[in-house]
């Protein structure tokens, strides 16, 4: 900081002794900095030269990070036409003016009355003018100057990160390039040696060194090895006014690691392995394992061994576990303690990858010899074979013999052996065996469908010793026996349309059998013998597993049968053969001209067929016509102060009016014939409506038994509704019909007429001779032959 302080006062110096001398120059000279040159005029009008300057007025410097006690002189505007009376007044603008620089209007004197940085803004950009003190009148133009911040060596070099890391191959020769380091100087690189940087290392030698000018670090000793020191420190410095005395400094820590190259070949640590493995052991097992040391790293630490030479080298194999770059030693076949109790076997451990720059150093390999010794060992039995496959026809009774298995005692003693069935395997115990000759045989009939196949395990132990045991799996194949019939492969539906023409396609049918294919390789398709000349339809066998239905006449009508239930026989092929019958449903549609199904429901299509466009309107109308006559109905009934049902008596005979006829009284049966309504069985047939014609004739409805002639006017009236409901040509009317009627012998009074002279009722007759003939009318459209109820 002492010496930042002492550059800073000896600029200051040079800066002041700079601008004393200007200013000493232009006295010594009688030249005062203007504004502009520009010509003037003498008395007698004669154009004067101004002279011209020796200094350029129009750039001033003043000095960065000035801390004198008084404001900095920057330097001085003048005019020529200042006289020196101060009628002159000097006005600054511009980029800092008031604020930083200011000026006396008197003199012309600016100062820079703040300290500055040049490393926050290097210039300021000013305009000055000399205006009439009194007037403010302009006198000159006004001029734009410069004033440059004049830099001095205040900032340290900074490197880019604060810290490097780089690798380096080891063994690398001297001068190999490691990194580049660079610092900056936030300085101003055109004036001085305030940022010129050299580069130096302060730890690091002698391993590495760095190139003054450039800051590239480079190794400095040869054959630098990883295995010995693999990591270095390393602090360079940048310094500023050339690496010279007073310049600032700044330094950066790189941590240089060196990588690793395959320089060193696998070692065995010994000459000799003793290993031991157990006649007993089975081929896999391991031996025992060696390790070749290489203190390599990474792909060129990476060892393989092979056995190259020795007795055992058809006995025994060798795999590398490269986790722990082991060798590890393992049996290849069994071993017999009997036949030989001891081998040798030469190993061999080499790099997997290797470096040609150190192929001259000698081979990356190294040998052990490795020496195995065959213990004795009570053997458990060994099957015949490794594994069984046997055969049993489905459905067999039970006990019969599938197939045998056989093991053996290896060992000398030659130990009895029995046998077992791991019950894991056979869950449903479809299995038993013999635990002295190993013979399998069935528990119960078997079924091919079920399952094709059933795996077993066998177990063999030694009598002697349980724990020495042996097990085998056992494959058992369920031989197909025909014993499942061939059925439609899917729930088949025909469609067929009414206007179908002979021999017609209607669907094409498959079959399955869930027997095996030696048992049906071919179905056969036919119809049952009852009803082998089917009138409707006929099955024909395409031989390829499948069959098709066709139509076996043209014409089929929906009214009369919407569906038909066509049975079809399945037969296979296999021996014997097994058949069954499957039931094909084939409905009957109504289509377009195209063909095509619109709809297949019998009742929706005579609904759709009955109601045409002048069925609804007379539908409509004869509704209008029954409300305007209840209107009126119940409007008279008001005025007459009656209620709307006469309750006399309890007796709704009240309520049947005849119509059209004065009658004679009870006696006279010439106009209103009551047996009719004793004797219904002549309307229990199909009457056609009077308001409708319907656009097809349908046959009557099924179910409707003629009543016999002692039913009374109930049944009547039940069966009448039921007609009516069942009626698709009825027309929408919701109207009532009852008919009173008490049977042969009333006591009750006669009906009263139209014309009757009877004055007790208070009933409108000539309302009721108006629209008798009406009311006729309505009822023989609802089926009534002479009576219908007035409250209807």
């Amino acid at each position: 900081m002492k010496e930042n302080y002492c550059l800073q006062a000896a600029l200051v110096c040079l800066s002041m002794l700079y601008h004393s001398q200007a200013f000493a120059l232009e006295r010594r000279n009688h030249l005062r900095p203007s504004f502009h040159g520009h010509h003037e005029k003498g008395k007698e009008g004669q154009v004067l030269q101004r002279s011209k300057r020796g200094w350029v007025w129009n750039q001033f410097f003043v000095i960065e990070e000035y801390t004198g006690p008084d404001p900095v002189l920057v330097g001085r505007l003048h005019s020529d036409i200042d006289s020196g009376d101060g009628n002159i007044k000097y006005i600054l603008s511009g980029e800092g003016a008031g604020t930083i620089f200011v000026i006396d209007d008197k003199s012309g004197n600016i100062h820079a009355t703040k300290t500055l940085d040049r490393e926050e803004r290097a210039q300021y950009t000013l305009m000055a003018q000399a205006v009439d003190r009194d007037t403010n009148r302009p006198l000159e133009p006004p001029s734009e100057f410069i004033v440059k911040v004049q830099d001095i060596n205040d900032n340290p070099p900074e490197f880019l990160h604060e810290t490097y890391h780089a690798n380096v191959p080891e063994r690398s020769n001297v001068g190999t390039s490691v990194i580049q380091v660079t610092a900056s100087d936030a300085d101003d690189p055109t004036y001085g040696n305030s940022a010129k940087l050299v580069y130096s290392i302060l730890e690091g030698q002698p391993y590495f060194s760095v190139e003054a000018q450039t800051g590239i670090i480079r190794t400095a000793l040869p054959n630098m090895d990883r295995e010995a020191k693999e990591e270095y420190h390393v602090v360079i410095q940048a310094k500023d006014m050339g690496g010279h005395m007073g310049g600032l400094s700044g330094t950066t820590k790189v941590t240089i690691t060196l990588t690793d190259v395959n320089d060193n070949p696998p070692k065995f640590p010994q000459s000799v392995y003793q290993m031991s493995v157990s006649e007993a052991a089975v081929p896999g097992e391991e031996v025992g394992r060696v390790k070749a040391k290489d203190p390599d790293i990474g792909e060129n630490g990476l060892v393989t061994y092979n056995i190259v030479d020795g007795d055992g080298i058809e006995l025994f194999e060798i795999t590398t576990d490269y986790e722990t770059q082991e060798g590890v030693v393992k049996l290849k076949k069994p071993v017999d303690f009997e036949t030989k109790r001891a081998y040798s076997l030469k190993v061999e451990a080499a790099n997997v990858h290797i470096d040609p720059k150190f192929i001259s150093n000698g081979p990356f390999k190294d040998t052990v010899t490795v020496k195995i010794a065959v213990e004795d060992a009570d053997e458990p039995p060994m099957f015949l074979a490794p594994s069984y496959i046997h055969e049993v026809q489905e459905n067999a009774a039970a006990g019969t013999v599938v197939g045998r298995v056989h093991a053996k005692d290896p060992d000398a003693a030659n130990s009895p052996i029995r046998y077992s069935i791991d019950r894991h395997t056979d869950l449903d115990r479809f299995f038993t065996i013999n635990p002295e000759d190993g013979f399998i045989k069935t528990t119960k009939p078997l079924d091919r469908e079920e399952t094709a196949w059933l795996n077993i395990s066998v177990f063999a132990a030694e009598i002697h010793n349980r724990h020495q045991e042996a097990k085998v799996p056992v494959a058992i194949r369920i031989l197909d026996v025909n014993d499942n019939a061939p059925k439609f492969a899917a729930p088949y539906e025909g469609f067929i349309c009414e206007t179908t023409l002979l021999f017609q396609p209607i669907v094409t049918v498959s079959a399955d059998d869930q027997d095996d294919t030696a048992n049906g390789p071919r179905f056969i398709f036919s119809l049952p013998p009852e009803i082998i000349h089917n009138p409707n339809f006929t099955v024909r066998d395409n031989r390829d597993n499948t069959a098709g239905i066709y139509a076996r006449r043209g014409g089929f009508s929906r009214q009369k049968q919407d569906f038909y239930l066509l049975p079809i026989v399945i037969s296979d092929g296999g021996i014997p053969p097994m058949s069954s019958t499957n039931t094909l449903t084939i409905k009957v549609c109504g289509c377009d001209v195209n063909g095509a199904l619109l709809s297949c429901n019998a009742e929706a299509y005579i609904l759709n067929a009955g109601l045409s466009t002048g069925a609804l309107i007379a539908i409509l109308a004869c509704i209008v016509i029954l409300l305007v006559i209840v209107v009126l109905f119940v409007t008279l009934r008001r005025q007459k102060k009656e209620p709307l049902i006469v309750f006399e008596e309890e007796d709704v005979r009240e309520n049947i009016i005849t119509y059209d006829d004065e009658g004679g009284g009870e006696e006279d049966t010439e106009a209103f014939d009551i047996a009719t309504l004793q004797n219904p069985d002549g309307i229990n047939g199909f009457i056609p409506r009077k308001d409708i014609k319907p656009e097809y004739q349908y046959m009557p409805r099924p179910g409707l038994r003629p009543a016999p002639n002692s039913v009374d006017v109930d049944d009547f009236i039940n069966t009448r509704i039921q007609e009516a409901d069942n009626d698709p040509t009825a027309p929408p009317y919701d109207s009532i019909q009852i008919y009173g009627y008490e049977g042969r012998g009333s006591v009750a009074g006669s009906l009263s007429s139209l014309e009757s002279a009877t004055t007790d009722s208070d009933l409108d007759y000539d309302y009721l001779q108006n629209w008798g003939p009406r009311f006729k009318k309505l009822a023989d459209l609802y089926g009534s032959k002479d009576t219908f109820d007035d409250d209807s």
